[in-house]
């Protein structure tokens, strides 16, 4: 067995590569920068001597939100932020997935060990030593309104590391006192502003936004695969994909996508055995224009990807402490309004991936338009039913995305007496991300299916071999359809294999994130 790579982190440095590869659950260990501990020592000593002082130092000495101008005695400065997480775990819903847990854990570890937050280096460690022990938060997805922070969703994180709440380890869901005591861990005690620094930010919203975002670009490159396929089973022209038309347009997605369908097809018996007698001018948007709308859908990713490593490195909680001054500033970092936007990017992006699957989906079962395939792909229509309502199911699945696709960004409300009177709504609007691309994956699933059938029809002549590659890794799991039978359970098998990776990203060169 391999063993997975320990990851060095070094605050601030973060990127998508390594984000994607804890997602994936593909890092063994994380590891702590010692060099960085300098900045949060020096950062936690000014604290220290705020929290001891006459000044009022907002969260340090005084109380939250509207109770700002309540004053705390330096003796009830543990008991603040005690009070302050357990007032604040009020999440409700089912619990993050674990992999979304492990990528707020070390986005929360990362933004804490700038040095710029004033928590001891305990504390830090305290994140570290539970991820590196499998220790996962049980994290309630629902109660953020990404403003302030993600304060209920990170106030259960932080109750996790005092040894409240509740911690899966493995699968199993235990106390957190128990988990922690099988592990070796003691629960951590807060000091002045531990609390506040640990519920404050914008890590839960980040992790939704970049879990959609990872899942999202493995399903858009799944889809110019089963485009593809699709391309070949209704002897599309290949024409629309030629680089100079491209090129004269400029846009980075748009070459990226066509530059992958070329190579996807090449080699196609299908293709050239109507390349110089093609009968029809032009074909349906659908597989003509496919790097027109995949490539902005992969530029729409790429943007957003770019937001979220921007935040995934940010210190975004509140007040922050400013070592080279000695103050401690109040300000906004919290609001998640870069996240929002991102994660509504993304969404636009997987609406339209799905949108545009749908069609040639739709275009295979029309006897009208699928140039000479048997009506739904049966080869005894009639009789049977064949894909009549694979189709079907497409088409609710993206009317589904498409009502999920708006804009979340928008719709702000006042919370916490008015004192928080413009939200992003980034969590719920990255949450919903989730749904959006299992929807999308059990379109781009249909597509391979239905996709296989069609170019099973043209034998003897041959799709091409890197499609060949993807119908019998298909084939492995579903076979081609004679009579009607049951087709849910296979659908859900397909849904699993555009879920991981079709074909290998430098065979073809797909894009990319």
């Amino acid at each position: 067995m391999t063993q997975q790579p320990t990851l060095k982190l070094v605050p601030g440095t973060l990127d998508l590569p390594s984000l994607v590869t804890c997602y994936r659950g593909g890092i063994g260990m994380v590891e702590l920068d010692p060099a960085s501990r300098s900045a949060v020592d020096a950062a936690s000593d000014i604290v220290t001597r705020a929290a001891a002082g006459d000044a009022a130092v907002y969260g340090v000495n005084t109380g939250f939100g509207k109770l700002a101008s309540t004053r705390i005695d330096a003796a009830d400065t543990a008991a603040l932020q005690r009070n302050l997480i357990r007032s604040h775990c009020c999440g409700v819903g089912d619990p993050l997935p674990d992999p979304v847990v492990r990528l707020v854990m070390l986005l929360k570890a990362n933004s804490l060990a700038r040095g710029a937050s004033g928590v001891r280096w305990r504390v830090i460690s305290q994140i570290t030593d539970m991820l590196n022990a499998g220790l996962l938060p049980l994290i309630p997805g629902q109660g953020s309104v990404g403003a302030s922070g993600d304060l209920a969703p990170l106030a259960h994180l932080t109750a996790a590391m005092m040894g409240e709440g509740r911690i899966r380890v493995h699968g199993e869901t235990l106390d957190a006192s128990d988990a922690l005591a099988r592990a070796g861990l003691e629960p951590v005690e807060l000091g002045p502003k531990e609390g506040l620094g640990l519920i404050n930010g914008t890590q839960v919203s980040n992790a939704l936004a970049l879990a959609g975002l990872f899942d999202a670009w493995r399903l858009a490159c799944n889809a110019l695969v089963t485009g593809a396929l699709s391309s070949d089973a209704l002897m599309a022209s290949t024409a629309p994909f030629h680089e100079a038309i491209h090129a004269l347009r400029g846009h980075l997605g748009q070459m990226d996508a066509a530059r992958a369908l070329r190579n996807l097809l090449q080699g196609s018996e299908i293709r050239e055995s109507h390349r110089d007698n093609d009968t029809r001018v032009q074909d349906p948007y659908c597989l003509r224009c496919q790097p027109q709308v995949m490539g902005a859908c992969l530029d729409q990713l790429r943007h957003a990807g770019h937001t979220l490593e921007i935040e995934a490195n940010a210190v975004t909680d509140n007040p922050l402490v400013i070592s080279e001054s000695g103050e401690i500033l109040s300000g906004g970092n919290f609001h998640a309004e870069p996240v929002a936007f991102a994660a509504d990017q993304v969404a636009l992006a997987v609406a339209e991936i799905g949108a545009i699957t749908e069609r040639r989906i739709a275009t295979l079962v029309d006897p009208a338009l699928n140039y000479g395939l048997p009506a739904f792909l049966s080869p005894k229509p009639g009789l049977n039913s064949g894909f009549m309502v694979a189709e079907i199911t497409a088409a609710a699945l993206m009317a589904e995305n498409r009502q999920k696709a708006m804009p979340c960004s928008v719709d702000s409300t006042p919370t916490s007496a008015n004192q928080e009177d413009h939200v992003s709504m980034a969590c719920h609007g990255a949450r919903r991300l989730v749904d959006m691309n299992r929807n999308l994956a059990q379109i781009v699933g249909i597509e391979l299916v239905v996709g296989a059938q069609g170019v099973g029809f043209r034998a003897p002549l041959r799709t091409s071999p890197v499609l060949e590659g993807v119908i019998q890794a298909l084939r492995s799991h579903v076979p081609a359809l004679e009579d009607d039978r049951y087709l849910a359970d296979e659908l859900a098998l397909a849904r699993e294999l555009v879920g991981a990776e079709l074909v290998e990203e430098e065979s073809v060169q797909l894009p990319a994130l």
